[in-house]
């Protein structure tokens, strides 16, 4: 039984390897996506292009105005005290955020009132104008808190007013909520997953328009050990493609590895199983290696769609 495994796995990794385009096609594919979707697929927004309209000119104002463009996630293009500068700039894309400071802001803070400050995004990419809400929301309430301590250190005496809650949050697991941490390993599955899936989906139909499938099926191989002659060596692919994207995510883009090396492989051994399964369902119900092609992109879309 094992000689004859043996002999299939041999003759899958001869005919897995002999062509030097599918070797190409196993590392650099995978290395190139990891490289692209670890810099493009990403929900932080950095230097959003913003305005100032600072019609009170005070020192408050501009402390505020301050901290937006010292966060890193906004950037300064011109400040002005024409609002319709402002909106003229943001209709020609060329500032996605106005920052509005009306007269009097200081004047309220200073004698504890409400102060009214405005934020206006540009709403056409409505996930990054939420993405900008909330970092506008995080940058006011964080000077507002530092507003209030200020004037309670200056003025001990209690003042009526509703009781406060103040909030102490942390992340865990992604102290920083950057979002690459979270993709990548999405990103990695799926790379694995579409190479699992291609390789084995091709595998039993390409023996089939060959000829070659004939010639197997009257061995003395059992149906078995040619199944398990098919995904071996495409399982043994598959760990070498994880070993591979997720070096390149630990060492290029710094993403943290915590936990056990051993339960990743276990897991991972899980992961591929499905994947090859599926893939060489997909090779046995295809008549040839087109149709084998368009049946595992037809799988792909609900696959990474529906899974979470």
């Amino acid at each position: 039984m094992f000689e004859r495994i043996r002999h299939m796995l041999v003759k899958e990794f001869h005919q897995l390897f002999r062509d030097p385009q599918m070797l190409r096609f196993l590392i650099l594919p995978p290395l190139l996506q990891v490289l692209l979707f670890g810099y493009a697929v990403t929900t932080n927004v950095r230097n959003a292009p913003a305005v100032v309209v600072d019609l009170d000119r005070t020192f408050s104002s501009r402390e505020l105005a301050a901290r937006f463009f010292s966060s890193g996630h906004f950037r300064l293009v011109r400040e002005t005290t024409d609002i319709r500068e402002a909106e003229d700039l943001m209709n020609r894309g060329n500032a996605g955020v106005i920052l509005r400071m009306d007269p009097g802001f200081e004047g309220a803070l200073r004698s504890g009132r409400t102060a009214d400050f405005q934020v206006i995004v540009d709403g056409t990419d409505s996930n990054t104008a939420a993405i900008v809400l909330s970092y506008a929301a995080r940058i006011t309430g964080d000077y507002s808190g530092g507003v209030r301590m200020s004037r309670m250190q200056r003025n001990p005496v209690p003042f009526p007013g509703p009781p406060s809650v103040a909030l102490a949050s942390r992340a865990l697991f992604n102290e920083n909520l950057e979002s690459r941490f979270t993709f990548l390993p999405g990103i990695i599955a799926f790379i694995v997953m579409l190479v699992c899936v291609m390789l084995t989906s091709m595998a039993v139909v390409r023996e089939r328009e060959i000829g070659t499938l004939e010639q197997i099926l009257v061995t003395p191989i059992t149906p078995a050990e040619y199944i398990l002659g098919k995904t071996l060596p495409f399982a043994l692919v598959g760990f070498g493609e994880i070993l591979l994207v997720s070096t390149v995510g630990v060492l290029w883009f710094d993403l943290p590895f915590r936990g056990s090396l051993l339960l990743l492989l276990v897991s991972s051994a899980l992961f591929l199983s499905t994947a090859l399964g599926i893939g060489l369902l997909i090779s046995t119900v295809s008549r040839t290696q087109q149709q084998a092609m368009m049946t595992a992109f037809l799988y792909f879309m609900p696959a990474v769609l529906l899974s979470g």
